[in-house]
């Protein structure tokens, strides 16, 4: 072994090191106010939707909403938010070391990124389900009628088990076909080599929207399944976890009880219950106990909006996407979403 290699070994170890005394620490909150900005992901390219540029190179998406939330809730403006583009490789070592505060990118919650990796989750802010896109010349109702065809699928992901029990669970057998790089896929679809396309839900959405004919294609009613788009943080900080849930509880809550960034001035100096009061900052008790003001949740909404004014502009009928919210509607909607209580 080379003195170079050996070199390199000892100080991937003192990172690995120095990344698990920072999470034991629970010391993010304070790190973040004394570097006044939060460090965010973003992606090394464009993940529509979700993380991505606009002509100016300025970034937006759903994803980079939820960083200037938490931004502004602890320091009060959105434009203290850092973008560090990342590759999905990235993500894990990135936010082990401390490159970013907190990991919002389109991750979901698993057994082996809490056991393994040592990471909390927050709250699902998105619940994402396995889709299958179709052209609409082929008249299929459902995947069932697709027997004998040939469905496009990434390699070596969980798309490509999930439809394998799925072809098995309806009882039909489908030619797979199976292509490592997304735009390869994606050209193997709307070429017409393949019949259908199965992806996350989001991104054939975005897929369709963005193809050169978008009703040419249909998503057929089948749901594949579903995975949970968590935010995740380093093991070790229980305050930063509260952080992250209650910013996106705040935006739920907004959503729940009508406050939006055009209205919330008016809610604040006339608040229609206490809860909302305590909540916009009216009243004390909102902020002290995870170390924020006691207005931060009124200057998320004043700054950023609730969630249904992100999900709109991101994903929604305000996006060039025009994606429902499915699931990811507020329970009283007929969704799974809700926020903590305000007492």
């Amino acid at each position: 072994m080379n003195c170079f290699l050996k070199t390199g070994i000892a100080a991937g170890i003192l990172i690995l090191s120095a990344a698990g005394a920072f999470a034991g620490n629970g010391d993010t909150l304070k790190t973040v106010k004394q570097r006044g900005e939060l460090l965010c992901p973003g992606h090394n390219g464009s993940y529509l939707g979700f993380a991505e540029t606009d002509d100016r190179g300025n970034w937006k998406g759903i994803d980079i909403e939820l960083c200037r939330a938490i931004g502004t809730a602890i320091l009060g403006d959105p434009s203290k938010v850092r973008i560090i583009p990342l590759s999905w490789e990235q993500r894990w070592p990135s936010l082990q070391s401390g490159d970013v505060d907190i990991m919002i990118k389109a991750s979901g919650g698993t057994l082996s990124r809490d056991t393994d990796l040592n990471m909390q989750f927050s709250n699902s802010y998105y619940l994402g389900t396995t889709r299958v896109l179709a052209h609409k010349e082929l008249g299929l109702e459902s995947l069932k009628d697709a027997e004998g065809g040939t469905i496009c699928v990434m390699a070596g992901t969980s798309q490509e088990k999930q439809l394998t029990s799925y072809l098995q669970q309806i009882g039909i057998e489908m030619e797979v076909v199976a292509i490592e790089r997304t735009s390869e896929l994606e050209g193997a679809y709307f070429s017409g080599r393949c019949d259908t396309y199965i992806q996350w839900g989001p991104v054939l959405a975005v897929s369709r929207a963005s193809s050169n004919d978008p009703e040419a294609h249909v998503m057929l009613p089948d749901i594949i399944a579903l995975e949970p788009s968590v935010m995740l943080m380093r093991q070790g900080d229980d305050n930063w976890v509260d952080i992250a849930n209650w910013t996106l509880s705040a935006l739920l809550f907004a959503e729940q009880e009508g406050i939006t960034s055009e209205n919330v001035d008016e809610m604040k100096a006339n608040p229609p219950t206490v809860e909302v009061g305590k909540f916009l900052g009216a009243t004390p008790g909102m902020g002290a106990g995870l170390g924020l003001s006691d207005d931060w949740a009124y200057g998320v909404i004043k700054n950023v909006g609730n969630y249904s004014e992100i999900f709109e502009r991101s994903l929604g009928q305000k996006s060039p996407y025009k994606m429902d919210r499915e699931l990811t509607a507020l329970w009283k909607d007929g969704g799974v979403l809700f926020p903590y209580i305000i007492d």
